[in-house]
């Protein structure tokens, strides 16, 4: 095991896409990444170790380190083979990229329990169990005494905070991993750690099917769609700037970046008795009149 100054940090599912930029602009910080992927189709079926070399080698092109890491991640011992796999290699961990995930799109009445359980499983269990095998690490080195500024960035989508017809499974889940960033947040400041989400808009093998009709840019011209765009936000909240941030889920579609605003408590009304239905039935309908409509798939809220 050798020490090194590098940052060092994990990405699961860099094996295209989202992750692959993440691991580049990390490469191009001079970091020590664990490349992450199963290989396995956008479905989540078969398995393929050569998009992973290939990230790894890209990094280690851009002046990086690079390791590559086959696990289920969405399992217990996979997730600690992992986080082992890093501290064997470099004696250290500072930032955990939880990026993997499939999808299984389909409408609510058509959607089957296998379609169900498998986007659950690689988004939420995948992001639960490399959360839970960083914390304990990172909680027993600060209760040994020793300094920790870890982080833990997450992914979520418009789809589990706004909401997006189809993608019932993937935004239950993407939603899950949002309240999981909160809460983890708050549980885990005490310790050195931070943890945020982000919810990016990027044309990948899990997006270029949505809009088939998207406009392209012409040659040259700004590609908002590029994964590229939302690279820098994960690598800036791995920064000595981002250190006081945590529990934040951060929208970032081509050149606009947004704070996602969560579920808020909005208009009320108390009375000091247990309610009735007749009662609810007077005081409900005026507080929804002055509620504001849920956001749209966009994360803007109607006029």
């Amino acid at each position: 095991m050798a020490q090194t100054n590098r940052q060092v940090v994990i990405i699961t599912g860099a094996g295209r896409g989202l992750g692959r930029a993440h691991a580049l602009e990390f490469a191009r910080r001079g970091a020590a990444v664990v490349v992450n992927d199963l290989g396995a189709g956008v479905d989540g079926t078969g398995a393929d170790a050569h998009p992973a070399e290939e990230v790894a080698e890209e990094v280690r092109r851009l002046g990086g380190e690079a390791i590559v890491n086959g696990d289920d991640i969405s399992e217990p011992d996979g997730a600690e083979k992992l986080f082992r796999s890093a501290l064997d290699e470099w004696g250290k961990v500072d930032v955990l990229v939880n990026n993997a995930g499939i999808l299984r799109d389909r409408m609510l009445v058509n959607m089957t329990i296998d379609e169900w359980d498998s986007v659950i499983k690689v988004h939420l269990r995948g992001t639960f169990c490399p959360m839970s095998v960083a914390a304990k690490h990172w909680r027993d080195l600060a209760k040994q005494g020793e300094e920790v500024d870890a982080r833990i960035i997450n992914t979520t989508s418009s789809s589990g905070i706004y909401g997006n017809p189809g993608q019932l499974n993937y935004g239950a889940a993407k939603a899950g991993i949002a309240a999981m960033t909160v809460i983890a947040a708050r549980e885990l400041e005490r310790y050195g750690i931070t943890v945020n989400a982000i919810a990016p808009a990027a044309l990948t093998r899990m997006t270029e099917n949505l809009n088939p009709n998207r406009p392209k840019p012409a040659e040259g011209e700004f590609n908002p769609f590029t994964p590229e765009n939302v690279a820098p936000l994960v690598a800036w909240l791995a920064t000595p700037a981002a250190r006081g941030v945590t529990g934040r889920v951060f929208n970032i579609r081509g050149g606009n970046v947004s704070v996602a605003e969560g579920w808020v408590a909005g208009p009320g009304h108390d009375v000091d008795h247990d309610w009735t239905v007749e009662e609810l039935d007077v005081v409900l309908p005026g507080l929804l009149d002055e509620a504001r409509p849920n956001a749209l798939t966009n994360g803007k809220v109607p006029d």
